[in-house]
Parts: structure tokens; sequence; C-alpha cells
């Protein structure tokens, strides 16, 4: 019995339980398959590390202070976090990873490290 390609749906040789005559065409089947659902996944995991990445720059001793206007001018998004934490005194931190901030007084922020 005779088997096609899901993708081009040329005649498949080979193993009985191929699907795909290539690599190139099973990449390109799964890629127009999963396109519109991992877009949005795409966005936001970019959208986090670049967020990290800021953090990270602005906090190279685990542990600094920063404006806001600092994060925004480097390209920060508030909406992007990983974990919200709140302590038993009452503060929240917000973390990208182990990557986090402290909304402080005047528009600055408590820049931390989180130990593993």
């Amino acid at each position: 019995m005779a088997k096609n390609c899901l993708e081009c749906d040329e005649k498949i040789v080979g193993r009985i339980d191929k699907k795909f005559c290539s690599d190139a065409c099973r990449n390109a089947y799964n890629n127009k398959l999963n396109k519109d659902s991992k877009n949005l996944i795409r966005n936001v995991n970019n959208r986090l590390r670049k967020n990290y990445r800021i953090l990270e720059s602005l906090n190279p001793n685990q542990k600094s202070k920063a404006s806001r206007s600092k994060l925004i001018e480097k390209g920060f998004d508030f909406n992007y976090v990983t974990t919200i934490y709140t302590t038993k005194a009452g503060k929240t931190y917000y973390f990208v990873y182990d990557q986090g901030y402290l909304p402080l007084e005047d528009d600055y922020y408590a820049l931390v490290k989180r130990e593993n």
C-alpha cells in the first residue's frame, strides 16, 4: 500500500509508519499547523526575554535601584512578569524569572535577584 506525504502528496519511500517524504516537508507541515497558536507564545516569550535582559543589565550586583524612566527608556514593559511575590510585611515584588523589582517611592524600583 503506497502512502503519500501529508505536505506535498508525493509517494513516500521507506518505513511503513513514515508520514512525510523529507525533513523539509515535515517542518513545513508542522510550521503551518502551529503558526497561529505559536505566534502569541513567541511574542510573549520575546517580551519576557527583553524584560529579563533589561533587569539583568541594570542589576549587575544582585541588588540595585533604578528609576521608572530608566526602565522605560530601555524598553521595559511592566505588563510582562512571570511571578508576583508578596512578603509577610505586605511588599509586592514582581519577577521576570529570577530578576525582580519592588516599587519604591518617587517612581523608583529596587532591583533584586532571587536566590535559588
